[in-house]
């Protein structure tokens, strides 16, 4: 699978779940580990839960499997690892601390629902 599509498949999935604040960085050339992070909030556990399992529902539909995931029992800030996309679900509290759009500011941005930028048609 592409890692357009595969970015694509993962923002539906958000989406659905009502996942709010969605922004898509691009790491290419920053990082060795990953090369597209897609960052967003919900607004309790519950929701980041469920956010978190539909993402993992869409994917393993398409056989990809995450090579790490961590947070799901705790829900706060949930990291699904899929080597080239990462995706980062933050309860909104977490998200407006750890900030990391703001710490990793040099990645460009590609997608953020915030600002009506979409650029993932530009991604090869």
């Amino acid at each position: 699978m592409r890692i357009q599509e595969k970015i694509v498949l993962a923002k539906k999935a958000v989406e659905s779940r009502k996942a709010f604040d969605l922004v898509i960085l691009d790491f290419r050339g920053l990082l060795v580990f990953s090369d597209y992070w897609l960052i967003c909030s919900g607004s309790s556990t519950i929701q980041t839960k469920a956010v978190a399992e539909e993402v993992l529902k869409k994917m393993e539909e398409r056989q990809l499997r995450p090579f790490h995931l961590e947070g799901m029992e705790e829900g706060e800030w949930i990291l699904i690892d899929y080597g080239d996309l990462m995706i980062h679900i933050f309860r909104e509290e977490e998200r407006l601390f750890y900030q990391l759009e703001k710490l990793w500011h040099r990645a460009p941005l590609l997608y953020s629902e915030k600002e009506g930028l979409n650029l993932l048609e530009e991604i090869h």
